[in-house]
């Protein structure tokens, strides 16, 4: 009889030490999992190498660009717009809006960047003034350039910043606060007999930044 209670009890104690072994099994998994979870959570969640500043402007979505990794591979931010665009531009036209938005307002905030863009567009929209982006902005009046960057080189040097990219892109969404506005000038910076046309012959809509706004 107490060798059969002796058994028992070894019986007993071999099954606690078998679920108690399984218990360390599976808690271990678990742990194994969680980490693999959490370092999935934590990896961002597009990555892209572009071989310029700014995106295909055919693509259905635009993916901002944050600071290179040290890998030197650059990383896509969160931020994903899905909106669709009011204009669909071709590259050639798409890459001239993003050089004269970045000359005219490289410096400019983010609304600045938009107006100029707007004011691109306005005159795109305008029977006054040619049907493409391209023309627009190499347009000439009487041998004259309309836009002093594509005159002296800068237009044709720059390379589009992140933000001046976000901006444009609000603006081919269909993103307007020009008010209308067909022109804009630097007053600081302008020739004094340019200005005088524009303050006699526009009507003027509003300052920001650096540039006045005006419309015919």
């Amino acid at each position: 009889m107490g060798k059969k209670r002796k058994d028992l009890e070894m019986y007993k104690k071999f099954i606690l030490q078998l679920f108690l072994c399984n218990m360390i099994l599976v808690t271990g998994w678990f742990c194994v999992k969680g980490a693999q979870m959490t370092r999935l959570a934590a990896t961002p969640a597009f990555q892209l190498r572009l071989t310029e500043d700014y995106r295909n402007p055919k693509a259905d979505r635009f993916y901002g660009i944050s600071k290179r990794a040290a890998s030197g591979q650059r990383i896509v931010d969160y931020v994903v717009m899905e909106k669709e665009r009011k204009y669909d531009l071709p590259q050639s036209d798409y890459e001239a809006l993003l050089k004269i938005v970045q000359a005219e307002a490289g410096c400019e905030d983010t609304e600045g960047k938009m107006l100029v863009a707007g004011v691109i567009m306005n005159r795109v929209n305008s029977s006054k003034f040619p049907n493409t982006v391209t023309e627009v902005v190499t347009q000439k009046e009487n041998g004259v350039y309309q836009f002093s960057p594509v005159a002296n080189g800068t237009y044709q040097k720059a390379r589009a910043s992140q933000e001046t990219v976000e901006a444009v892109e609000r603006v081919l969404q269909g993103e307007d606060i020009t008010e209308g506005a067909l022109y804009f000038a630097a007053r600081k910076y302008a020739d004094p007999e340019k200005m005088k046309w524009f303050d006699c012959s526009l009507v003027k809509l509003f300052e920001h930044g650096g540039h006045e706004f005006f419309t015919n």
